[in-house]
């Protein structure tokens, strides 16, 4: 069974990029634009990964991200913040995502970084 990848970012170019790459390298992609829509995904499948947007229209990622590791049915799922805001390390002191990634990001870098969290 393929690896499942929840993406929640509210650009639809850049969600349309992470789609389509990561569904080249055969990860089952789920879209949320959205906190909201996100956590309807949860209801229905548990991912083997996560990436987040830091900022969203109804929310933010790293709230997300908290709320994934402070519970014990999602803690052991990789967490990867994305951000075009430089202040990444006020992000780093306020959760506990595995990895951190600077938008705009080198597509191979962000492949390599969701294929060491998916298949370790």
């Amino acid at each position: 069974m393929k690896k499942c990848i929840y993406v929640v970012e509210d650009n639809a170019a850049i969600r349309d990029i992470i789609d389509f790459m990561l569904t080249e390298e055969e990860y089952e992609v789920v879209i949320a634009p959205t906190v909201r829509a996100f956590w309807k995904q949860m209801q229905e499948r548990i991912p083997d990964m996560v990436v987040l947007d830091v900022m969203l229209p109804d929310g933010n990622g790293v709230e997300i991200c908290q709320e994934l590791k402070s519970s014990i049915k999602t803690h052991d799922i990789p967490v990867m913040l994305m951000s075009a805001n430089n202040h990444l390390n006020k992000v780093k002191s306020k959760c506990t995502a595995d990895e951190f990634i600077n938008k705009p990001f080198d597509l191979d870098d962000f492949a390599n970084r969701v294929e060491h969290y998916v298949h370790n």
